[in-house]
Formats: C-alpha cells, sequence, structure tokens
C-alpha cells in the first residue's frame, strides 16, 4: 500500500527520474537515506519498473506518428501469437493495445514519412496470413504530451 509520501515520490520521478537521492529528501521533507530507501523499495515492488529518456522524434527524421487499427480474420492462439512477434520485432511499433470493439489491436507507430508508413501497412502488417483489415489515422498534431500516471 502507498502512502502520501510514496505518491508524492512517484510524482516527482515521472517528472523528472534523474532527481537524487538528495533532491527527493527536499521535496519529501525526508533525509536523502530515507528518500533513496523508499525509491528502492517502490522499485524492488514494482511501481517503478524502469527509467527512459524521452527523445524528440522529428530531431530523429521521424516526422509521422500514426495509429493503426488492425482486425485480425482468424483468432486463434497461434494467429494471435504470430502476429505479436510481428509487431514486437519493427521498431516503429512503439506501443501495441489488444482492443475491445471493432478493431482487434491498436498500433502506435512513428515513421520517417508517408511513404515509409505505407510500406509498414502494405509490405509488412497487411500481409500477414492474419490480418483482415487495417485502418490508419494519421496524427496531425499532440495537443498533450504523453503524461505521468495519475498518482
Amino acid at each position: 500500500m502507498l502512502d502520501e509520501t510514496d505518491t508524492r515520490l512517484l510524482a516527482a520521478l515521472q517528472k523528472d527520474a534523474h532527481l537524487t537521492a538528495q533532491e527527493l529528501g527536499e521535496l519529501l521533507n525526508l533525509s536523502p537515506s530515507q528518500a533513496g530507501r523508499r525509491r528502492q523499495r517502490l522499485e524492488a515492488e514494482g511501481y517503478i519498473v524502469g527509467y527512459a529518456a524521452r527523445l524528440d522524434p522529428v530531431k530523429l527524421g521521424l516526422h509521422v506518428q500514426g495509429f493503426v487499427q488492425v482486425l485480425l480474420g482468424t483468432h486463434g492462439q497461434e494467429q494471435a501469437a504470430s502476429f505479436a512477434r510481428l509487431v514486437r520485432s519493427r521498431p516503429e511499433i512503439i506501443s501495441v493495445w489488444t482492443m475491445t470493439g471493432e478493431a482487434d489491436y491498436l498500433l502506435r507507430v512513428y515513421c520517417a514519412d508517408l511513404p515509409a508508413l505505407n510500406r509498414l501497412l502494405h509490405d509488412i502488417i497487411l500481409p500477414h496470413p492474419s490480418v483482415a483489415r487495417v485502418q490508419s489515422q494519421i496524427v496531425m498534431d499532440q495537443l498533450k504530451p504523453d503524461a505521468p500516471l495519475p498518482t
């Protein structure tokens, strides 16, 4: 169970994962050693699953962000596993969710340009034997960046 200090610590780390134990202690009114032990406990208990740098996709040459809905024609365990292997193997596909509703999967993709997105859809995803239909939406603008989880 998380207490208020734990939730404040998690919120602070989501904003800046580089915070030192000293800085966390100052924010939480704890000693650096207490703050460090809390962080270690939250890591050990799986509340904190990792640390990562957020990169600018445009500076990396990734000018097209899109969401791709995929409907499978067959829903067996082997087909789903095969499709999961495909999407895990493609670096352009950065997130995949299984969904309720019309689509079976929702993919978040980043590509250099529209031809690269077209190749991903028509040369990689659509030819998969389990895929029946693909519908894509291109992101025009992101009004709210990926935000920290509510704590």
